[in-house]
């Protein structure tokens, strides 16, 4: 697909661990801290945040990174193809 994604990217007051500028796309892997409640106050914050300056939050948990690689691989790649179909890349 050809996209380039920057890990711990800074983006507004926030730094995110992932993200693609070009399909204003961040990408958060949430490990066991982010079910407690302070944290997932936080995570809703910056989500709200981001999404208002036109950023994207796909969400993962770290075990979907471990034992479901593919499931996620493939909710990245449906990002991308709907946003492709609404944002025509230009060359």
């Amino acid at each position: 697909m050809g996209y380039d994604f920057h890990r711990q990217k800074p983006l507004d007051n926030f730094i995110v661990d992932f993200y693609c500028q070009e399909l204003m796309l961040a990408i958060e892997l949430d490990g066991y801290s982010h079910q407690l409640e302070e944290v997932m106050n936080k995570d809703v914050l910056k989500e709200i945040k981001l999404n208002e300056v036109g950023v994207k939050v796909l969400r993962f948990q770290d075990k979907e990174v471990y034992y479901s690689i593919n499931n996620v691989i493939s909710a990245i790649e449906a990002y991308v193809l709907e946003f492709e179909g609404t944002h025509p890349r230009h060359h």
